[in-house]
């Protein structure tokens, strides 16, 4: 049993994985965090309670109890050999993973480093769950209890992104989620320094699942657990996994997908067409050229009151020269009877020229926050590491000359630029929260503001329209997302953030 957890069944979830991902043109990258996890929960959970408890039940443990050695030592001896069959089990899954076609982590030193946490933290895991098992069937019941819910809403075999809200905050209690946190963070990100929180939740859960292992720990099969005294021990293990997630809520290292600010955004679209100038904190440049060409059609959505003359408000209000008049009225009327409800009514734009401020604030604000694992953006101030930082310099230096940066159709120039974030977003490569920022820079220069708003505006009124890439091996970004679709909801997501970042609603 203890082989069948420890070597097959990760086995199986690797087979699983890449029939799941087998479009991504670099197999399994984006999921060795959860996959390397999957191997520990194994081992831990099931391999390592399933052989303490069957040798005690066999007696084994009555044995060694007249060895002239304390607990800890024998705690310890358990803890370093189930490591190390943890440890071949995940040699054998990276094996096999580089024989199916995926290149080798970024940090293989950290992985390494974190793998050795994860596997502190889920064997401490483990051993509790063997202290408190009288017999093998009661191991892969408690062993279930708490594998499959680290896998759905841990953000173990489910990424965090594909979860609703309750459940991000749910995962924030689960070691499960740190695992793969802090793993994929050196396969594919900037190694564990990145990962330093996610290091040090693993570490309490270890230290007070060891503790409580080692307290409670049974020699005989005869000591019940119902029976036996220092229950109280597993306080100190419940008492780490709360505090990990209280102090990730507190540090608000909650990927929840919808940040505070846009929720307060999302009730200005009404303000916006009765009056466009106290609006939008400062989409003024988009709101501005309506008025100019007010005979012109692009305007007519948002300005019809100022565009139908007067006498049509006359018929609507007047209804006895109807007869003299009957088309007309008819037509017209309800047009200036429902001016309260014009943000209702108001026909969608029929390009982007035609993109009125009413538009602009009518998006779903509603996107993950900048700091999470979606469309992350890094903070202006912070300076990526050398490596990073000369791929971004030649990412600028290439943007001059990239073909489809200078294509002909400006809506799909734009969309072009932003696939160059969305696809280091993508497949999370190091780079993919400071892609943004250049790419943003790079659209600037190009445009006016209020050009650009318009743009990005219908981009993301319209987010599978025009053509996709999802290699830009061209700008010295090497890897391919390989899944159009999933490209062209990250580049939505930052249509909107860039959005946001130009007329004022988040923060440059």
């Amino acid at each position: 049993m203890g082989l069948l957890y420890g070597y097959l069944f990760p086995l199986i979830f690797l087979v699983a994985f890449w029939v799941l991902y087998r479009h991504e043109n670099v197999p399994l990258l984006r999921h060795m965090g959860e996959l390397l996890t999957v191997s520990v929960l194994g081992g831990a959970c099931f391999g390592l309670p399933t052989t303490l408890v069957s040798e005690r039940e066999r007696g084994v443990w009555r044995r060694y109890r007249l060895a002239p050695v304390p607990t800890w030592a024998v705690v310890t001896s358990t803890v370093v050999a189930r490591y190390l069959i943890v440890l071949t089990a995940g040699l054998l899954q990276i094996g096999l993973a580089l024989a199916i076609g995926m290149t080798l982590p970024a940090h293989p030193f950290d992985l390494w480093v974190a793998f050795t946490m994860v596997s502190f933290a889920l064997i401490g895991l483990g051993l509790v769950i063997a202290m408190m098992a009288d017999n093998v069937p009661a191991v892969q019941a408690l062993g279930q209890c708490i594998f499959l819910p680290m896998l759905i809403i841990g953000g173990v075999a489910v990424q965090l992104a594909s979860l609703p809200e309750w459940a991000q905050h749910v995962s924030a209690f689960f070691p499960g989620r740190y695992a793969v946190e802090a793993m994929q963070a050196a396969v594919t990100g900037n190694g564990i320094m990145g990962a330093r929180f996610s290091l040090l939740a693993l570490g309490l859960i270890g230290v007070a699942g060891c503790l409580a292992g080692a307290k409670l720990f049974r020699w005989d099969a005869q000591q019940r657990f119902a029976a036996r005294a220092g229950k109280l021990w597993l306080f100190p293990v419940l008492a780490a996994w709360l505090a990990v997630g209280l102090l990730a809520e507190y540090r608000g290292r909650i990927a929840v997908g919808v940040d505070a600010a846009p929720k307060k955004e999302k009730v200005t679209p009404k303000p916006i067409v009765p009056s466009p100038a106290p609006a939008v904190v400062t989409p003024s440049p988009v709101v501005t050229p309506p008025p100019a060409p007010s005979p012109a059609s692009p305007p007519v959505a948002v300005t019809p009151p100022s565009v139908a003359p007067a006498p049509v408000a006359t018929p609507a209000t007047t209804p006895s020269p109807a007869p003299s008049s009957t088309p007309a009225p008819v037509a017209a009327a309800p047009a200036e009877s429902p001016a309260p409800s014009a943000p209702v009514a108001r026909p969608a734009p029929t390009s982007w020229t035609a993109i009125t401020a009413a538009d602009v604030a009518g998006l779903n604000y509603r996107v993950p926050p900048d700091n999470g694992v979606v469309s992350p953006i890094a903070p202006a101030e912070e300076e990526p590491d050398e490596y990073v930082k000369k791929q971004l310099d030649g990412v600028r230096d290439k943007f001059p000359g990239w073909g489809p940066g200078a294509e002909v159709d400006e809506v799909q120039r734009v969309r072009n630029l932003l696939y160059v974030a969305a696809v280091p977003d993508t497949i999370q490569l190091p780079v993919e929260s400071y892609t943004p920022l250049v790419v943003l820079e790079r659209l600037t220069d190009i445009y006016p503001t209020d050009k650009l708003v318009k743009l990005l505006t219908w981009i993301a009124m319209h987010p599978v329209d025009g053509s996709v890439i999802d290699d830009i091996s061209e700008l010295g970004i090497e890897g391919a997302a390989g899944d159009p679709m999933q490209v062209r909801e990250r580049a939505y997501l930052y249509a909107i953030k860039f959005v946001a970042r130009l007329t004022g609603k988040a923060p440059r």
